[in-house]
């Protein structure tokens, strides 16, 4: 009796360790997150929460083939608001967020990896707009709207600026064909993307202000032989074209 039931914990053991085995070979490297900003980074049925295969876009492509050349096991997942999603990768072990415009007050919170795209900042108006800019500063008496969180909306704010912000960017597009702003603050080509998401068209830029690049931004607890492996192979995708071919194929 006493050897049976020794053979059964033994066995109930070694289930157990098989178990546990397992739980570690199926946790990721890395926990990877995003949210809707086409066309980089979109969930395929319009949502606001997709995961893995649900998810397309310029940077999720780009990241896919970094991450498959670099043998680096993720998860990823699209959620929001960016502002949730940002809070995570900053404090969480493990934990990225993509794309991100790297930005000096910004540089050493996280690692980087990229750039991935570039993200030009620029001003939209109506196509009937009379409303002409040669400064930024020159914005300052009209009503600008901007998406809660962004770089560009914090970015204007330091300047003194007072943006209108809402949570999801393509609501500035009717917002300013219905005359509730005077001026779009977005990114080129992201806002003119998402523009003609909503159905909305003729738009004009009435002044670039920015130039920006767009990272994969890693929690600071990713160990540097990672970011290296990831980085190595984004260069090597660029040096073979390879994101040239996935930017043609949305653009």
């Amino acid at each position: 009796m006493l050897k049976r039931l020794l053979l059964v914990l033994a066995s109930a053991s070694m289930l157990l360790a098989g178990a546990a085995r397992s739980a570690e070979k199926t946790d990721p490297d890395l926990i990877l997150l995003t949210e809707n900003f086409p066309p980089y980074n979109m969930a395929k049925n319009g949502k606001n929460f997709a995961q893995e295969d649900n998810i397309d876009g310029i940077a999720v492509d780009i990241v896919r083939e970094m991450l498959k050349r670099a043998e680096i096991t993720y998860s990823l997942t699209l959620r929001f608001p960016w502002e949730r999603i940002y809070k995570l990768a900053l404090e969480k072990p493990g934990y990225g967020v993509f794309v991100m415009a790297r930005l000096p007050d910004r540089e050493k919170l996280f690692k980087w990896v990229g750039p991935i795209g570039p993200d030009d900042w620029i001003m939209l108006a109506k196509a009937d707009s009379k409303i002409t800019l040669e400064s930024l500063a020159q914005a300052g008496k009209y009503k600008i709207g901007a998406y809660k969180g962004d770089a560009i909306a914090e970015t204007l704010t330091k300047q003194g600026l007072k943006p209108i912000v809402v949570l999801r960017d393509q609501d500035n597009a009717k917002k300013l064909v219905n005359g509730q702003i005077d001026l779009w603050a977005t990114g080129d080509p992201a806002g003119r993307y998402l523009a003609r998401q909503d159905g909305v068209t003729g738009l004009k830029t009435v002044l670039r202000f920015n130039s920006a690049q767009l990272y994969l931004a890693l929690n600071k607890d990713v160990s540097d032989e990672i970011v290296a492996r990831l980085q190595a192979a984004l260069d090597q995708l660029r040096k073979e074209g390879v994101v040239d071919d996935i930017m043609a194929r949305y653009l």
